[in-house]
């Protein structure tokens, strides 16, 4: 593609992952297409959930809800009744939304279905030659659709599975003449286990390995992008307990050890969850994430319900100058069934 002929803002998408997930390799958007700046699997670190990303995304040991999709899968054998679940966050450089449907079998174990789209915005497209009104758009988008299973092996011990399907994709529409449009599509796998002793001990353990699969290919075999396959263990501690049969203030402290795979060294960073609250009533949550990036920060949320529906909110603030006041803010939504 010539410079002189068109040119594309990119600003906000080759923003995201640089500072909320992966590393991008950063390119004059003129000379190349939309796709060929990102690492098409980084949105895969992104928090989804409100309920872990105000524990500071430490949530390899939880369980109780759907949410456990995006986390440990081994969380799902802990559901006691379905889940239909929306997720929603704003962030700086677009938005992300999750539909999570989760059924429980007392004989057949725990089964969601999960789809998750990030959306850059649409970027104008201009021809210096036609002046500075935009001749088209661009449409960049993150898509993963997911299944997933989980079962108690034995007391106290379960296990977990989730297939994803990963699609990056850059949509052009208008005079497209001089941006090329890519799809990327590649498969991977999260596997998980959780062990609760609670029975002798208030302590529930999680083990999980996200995002193992193969490279994201979206130009050619040159430029596929390994998945950000990551490796965590975690643990949840209950401080207080409630009184036996009564419904009191309780609080447990998550923390999880997240260590990078096929990139090197393990880098292990730490990641640290507090929540305390009446029941499912009410819940009170802050985290940290002491994670090498922009990201890096303290995070604030809560959650209510009411009966058979849920809702939590969740606030990341991050020490990411570029986003402004335009703090990520994490919606979820959920009706028990």
């Amino acid at each position: 593609m010539r410079r002189s002929r068109c040119s594309t803002r990119l600003g906000p998408a080759t923003l995201a992952a640089l500072l909320f997930a992966a590393p991008w390799r950063a390119v004059p958007a003129a000379a190349q297409p939309a796709s060929a700046g990102v690492e098409g699997g980084a949105f895969l670190l992104l928090p989804i959930g409100a309920r872990a990303t105000a524990l500071g995304q430490a949530a390899a040991a939880d369980g109780g809800t759907s949410e456990a999709v995006f986390w440990n899968p081994a969380g799902l054998a802990t559901l006691a009744r379905g889940e239909f679940a929306l997720h929603h966050y704003d962030a700086f450089f677009g938005s992300g939304d999750a539909l999570v449907v989760a059924v429980p079998s007392a004989s057949l174990g725990s089964f969601a279905f999960t789809a998750y789209l990030v959306n850059y915005g649409d970027l104008a497209v201009t021809r210096a030659d036609l002046g500075p009104e935009p001749v088209g758009q661009i449409s960049p988008r993150n898509l993963a659709l997911m299944a997933s299973y989980a079962t108690e092996v034995v007391d106290g011990v379960s296990a977990g599975l989730t297939y994803k399907l990963v699609q990056f994709r850059v949509d052009c529409s208008g005079d497209c003449s001089q941006v090329p449009t890519a799809t990327g599509t590649t498969n991977a796998v999260d596997v998980g286990l959780r062990y609760d002793a609670s029975s002798w001990l208030p302590v529930v353990f999680g083990l999980t390995l996200r995002n193992l699969g193969f490279p994201l290919q979206v130009n050619n075999r040159s430029q596929e992008d390994p998945l950000p396959t990551r490796l965590v263990a975690g643990v949840s501690v209950a401080v207080v307990r409630s009184p036996a049969g009564a419904q009191g203030i309780d609080a447990r402290v998550l923390v999880d050890l997240q260590g990078t795979v096929n990139e090197g060294a393990l880098d292990p960073v730490t990641l640290v969850g507090l929540e305390s609250g009446v029941g499912e009533l009410v819940r009170l949550r802050a985290g940290y994430a002491f994670l090498n990036s922009n990201a890096r920060g303290p995070s604030l949320g809560f959650g209510v319900r009411f009966g058979n529906i849920a809702f939590d909110l969740a606030s990341v603030f991050s020490s990411a100058e570029a986003i402004g006041d335009k703090q990520p803010v994490h919606i979820s939504f959920r009706v028990i069934f």
